[in-house]
């Protein structure tokens, strides 16, 4: 498995246990990336996303609600929202990270840890995402 396809497997259950701890959580970040990867890359890298995410996790919360129109953010299922926030984090904040690949390791994660329909519903919401940042972008420059 690809580094940062690991370390992004490890951001998204970070997210869902800082879903449900709160910042709280974070005091025991690095000791769970340490159990879960032996690579120092891996962990540093899990460790910059999830901070990062958590950091911005109100803007995302918010791209994703306006994006998934018909969905509430509280009623998506932990594992969907934690993938959301990860590729909503990535799309808006790592520049260095292709929209593309993004979105296709975000459909990636929903087919191995989420619902059938998942990998779809990621598409469509990250996709609206990316459109509408790239449209406002285009207005600025």
């Amino acid at each position: 498995m690809d580094r940062r396809t690991k370390a992004r497997e490890l951001v998204m259950q970070a997210a869902c246990h800082l879903d449900v701890q709160g910042a709280g959580g974070l005091e025991t970040l690095d000791r769970f990336f340490l159990e879960n990867a032996e690579d120092l890359m891996i962990r540093q890298l899990a460790s910059k996303w999830t901070k990062g995410l958590w950091e911005k996790i109100a803007e995302c919360d918010g791209l994703i609600t306006s994006a998934a129109a018909k969905w509430e953010l509280s009623r998506l299922n932990q594992v969907d929202r934690s993938i959301l926030r990860l590729g909503t984090y990535q799309l808006m904040y790592c520049k260095d990270i292709p929209a593309k690949v993004v979105i296709n390791e975000a459909i990636e994660l929903a087919k191995k840890f989420s619902a059938e329909s998942s990998p779809g519903f990621v598409n469509g919401v990250l996709d609206a995402i990316y459109i509408k940042n790239k449209s406002e972008a285009d207005k600025d420059a």
